[in-house]
């Protein structure tokens, strides 16, 4: 099974390629869904974020206000990092068990994990064999954070400038997906790699 690290900066366009994999036929593991589960009332990674930040991080219903928990972390590099330190490695240890299952199985040809923070996280690198990046230009990531995720300006800038900078992701990626086209550009591209995936999985 050949494993694929899909990542990107926020609002590149990650998801796109993502659905159009799952089409395809890939396991997709997703990080960003994964941390909504590991936040669920009753989990043990919710008790430590109300240890940590604070009661006031949690609603009247017991979930996790995300949008004051956002505003403490974005503006304050620690507390990002504490807040990472308490996340990622459950979100990893379920990745691991999903992978592991798939395995098993014998049925899955590609599994992607699509974990936003991957080259942040050494750790999450081990996950995966090969990295393919998602790439937008910093003006198309602002414009979309503001219009689809209704962000300010500065909240915008404040969550691009917490991540590696893109063009360090692509320095670094096996495979650069261009996404400052259209969508119909970005689908050839995803699918010129699916091919090329494949090949390789028939020729180990």
């Amino acid at each position: 099974m050949l494993v694929i690290g899909l990542t990107g900066g926020i609002a590149t366009g990650k998801s796109t390629v993502a659905e159009r994999l799952k089409e395809l036929g890939a396991l997709v593991i997703d990080a960003d869904r994964i941390a909504r589960e590991v936040v669920e009332p009753g989990e043990p990674a919710l008790a430590e974020i109300a240890r940590v930040f604070g009661r006031e991080v949690i609603k009247e219903d017991g979930s996790l206000d995300r949008g004051r928990l956002g505003r403490i972390v974005f503006q304050d590099a620690g507390k990002r990092k504490l807040l990472e330190s308490i996340l990622h490695p459950v979100i990893r240890e379920k990745m691991e068990e999903r992978l592991e299952a798939a395995r098993r199985e014998g049925k899955v040809k590609i599994a992607v994990c699509d974990i936003p923070l991957l080259y942040e996280s050494q750790e999450s690198m081990r996950l995966v064999d090969r990295v393919a990046v998602v790439y937008a230009t910093r003006e198309q990531q602002l414009e979309r954070l503001v219009r689809q995720r209704h962000l300010s300006p500065e909240e915008a800038e404040a969550r691009i400038g917490a991540q590696i900078p893109i063009d360090e992701k692509v320095k670094r990626a096996d495979y650069v997906i261009d996404n400052t086209g259209t969508r119909a550009e970005t689908i050839a591209q995803v699918d010129r790699l699916w091919e090329e995936w494949l090949r390789e999985c028939r020729s180990h």
